[in-house]
């Protein structure tokens, strides 16, 4: 198992924004992680990825309990996030940026990489010099998942990754979710397109107020009456 919650917890002050999650991820896996507003996905990302500390329970890496390690540390392991917001350096360039995600690497195909996220981005190498500062929403949202993808993840996780992007936009999102996938990256997806979300998934996890709610093969949570009434709009 590449990735397993156990009874994890996680507290901001004394509210409860996690209580007692079990998810699982096997490598090679496109999971999605859905839920109302303040749910808990995003507390869950960065429980995994070390920005929060668990208040209880585990999270496993690779068999390892990784609950007490950086992010700094889990990157160099391969567990990279996309945050919400993008977090892009807003006064590096493009090309800057995207150098950033590859700092802890230490071979030398790292060009090779820029190259391949240039080629999937064209407008990204058309303004590689460029403030990242200055891009638009969907741009800076290619440029967050370019530097994601030179660190080489083996598990990326993406929050909410379409979040405000034109309709365009999105569709180039999920293009290149499904194709990094098809690479062998084990993804877990939170995002708030339920139905998109299910549509490329293999499993889904559905969070209410911080406590799981359902789960299953996500062709048969797209199916699920309380899932289509509550996330679907039907």
């Amino acid at each position: 198992m590449l990735l397993q919650l156990r009874d994890l917890r996680v507290a901001y002050g004394g509210i409860q924004a996690v209580k007692g999650l079990n998810l699982e991820l096997r490598e090679g896996e496109l999971v999605s992680l859905i839920g109302a507003n303040g749910a808990g996905k995003s507390t869950t990302l960065k429980a995994i990825c070390g920005l929060l500390k668990p208040q209880g329970g585990e999270v496993r890496y690779q068999g390892r309990d990784i609950g007490s390690q950086g992010p700094w540390d889990l990157v160099a392991q391969g567990l990279v996030m996309v945050p919400e917001g993008r977090g892009i350096f807003a006064r590096m360039s493009i090309e800057e940026n995207l150098r950033m995600g590859a700092y802890l690497r230490r071979d030398g195909e790292v060009d090779a990489d820029i190259d391949a996220v240039y080629r999937r981005f064209p407008r990204l190498k058309e303004r590689h010099r460029q403030l990242a500062g200055t891009l638009s929403g969907g741009e800076q949202q290619m440029l967050a998942m370019g530097r994601a993808l030179l660190a080489r993840p083996k598990l990326l996780l993406l929050d909410e990754p379409t979040m405000g992007l034109a309709p365009i936009i999105v569709d180039q999102i999920f293009e290149v979710v499904r194709d990094v996938h098809a690479q062998g990256v084990t993804v877990l997806l939170v995002e708030q397109n339920a139905q998109r979300a299910l549509q490329m998934a293999d499993r889904a996890y559905v969070l209410e107020s911080g406590e799981l709610a359902l789960s299953g093969a996500a062709a048969e949570l797209l199916g699920d009456a309380r899932v289509q009434a509550a996330y679907l709009g039907a």
